[in-house]
């Protein structure tokens, strides 16, 4: 069995408050985008976990594909069978892209299927969660406004399908903790609920992502780029998450060259 978990980007994104639990809440909106790994299971006489593509760092028991394996594996025992599991990695990891909470999510989706569980979303959702909190947005996968530590999720009307998207990955890594904790967090200026009512041509005057003023002053290699997407013509661009992503959406079918010292990967998604 064959799929392939896709990545999204943040369409604006808030962080609003510190939780007693050490979390934070935040507001955005997840939109999908298709730029994929590829996952498949094939059965097997002992279970194991093989990456190819982008390296992959940690133990594969570490990894969420494995652990979503696990997770159903305990909860189903009477219909889990073993398996080899066959990763391929293409989206960048830690560019705030979602590509692990993807590839846990979809293997959650694959398994139920595999196994028979009989498992709806919202139950499946429910699973995920316990991998991480973005993972459930992976379940549903389309636009969601989400809240909370951006697991409680409602649907949002957007669609960006009439322009083109430039996902730009720089070899940067961005200390998420360091950079959560040079936020002051505050109330969301902006009613993200509401974006699909914004023109995207004012994106730009009334959205943002908290993550980018702190970033930007450790990585100004990221504020560049993001500089040169709107000066190439993007009507919109912003870093994803927490970064290193910088995506640029623009008219369809125009393009932009960016220029920078450092490596980068970028993808062209129509």
């Amino acid at each position: 069995m064959l799929s392939f978990p896709n990545c999204k980007i943040n369409l604006g994104l808030y962080v609003t408050r510190r939780r007693d639990d050490g979390y934070h809440d935040i507001e955005t909106v997840f939109y999908p985008l298709q730029l994929t790994d590829v996952l498949e299971i094939v059965p097997a006489t002992e279970s194991h976990l093989y990456t190819s593509g982008l390296a992959v760092a940690g133990n594969e028991h570490d990894n969420l594909v494995w652990k979503a394996y696990q997770l159903l594996q305990d909860r189903f025992p009477g219909k889990a069978s073993l398996i080899d599991i066959y990763l391929h990695k293409t989206i960048p990891m830690g560019a705030g892209l979602g590509g692990g909470s993807a590839d846990g999510a979809y293997m959650l989706r694959m398994l139920n299927e595999y196994w028979d569980l009989k498992q709806n979303d919202l139950q499946l959702a429910a699973a995920a969660l316990r991998l991480g909190s973005d993972c459930p947005f992976f379940i549903h996968n389309k636009p969601r406004f989400a809240t909370g530590r951006g697991e409680i999720m409602n649907n949002i009307k957007l669609d960006l399908s009439a322009y083109s998207i430039l996902l730009i990955c720089p070899q940067v890594h961005v200390a998420t903790a360091k950079a959560f904790g040079m936020i002051t967090p505050r109330p969301a200026p902006f009613d993200l609920s509401s974006l699909g009512n914004l023109p995207i041509e004012q994106w730009s005057t009334y959205i943002s992502n908290d993550f980018e003023t702190p970033v930007f002053t450790q990585h100004p290699t990221l504020a560049a780029i993001k500089q040169q997407l709107y000066d190439h013509g993007a009507l919109y661009a912003s870093m994803s998450g927490s970064g290193s992503a910088i995506y640029g959406i623009f008219p369809k079918n125009q393009k932009a060259t960016i220029k920078t010292d450092t490596p980068f990967q970028s993808f062209y998604l129509e």
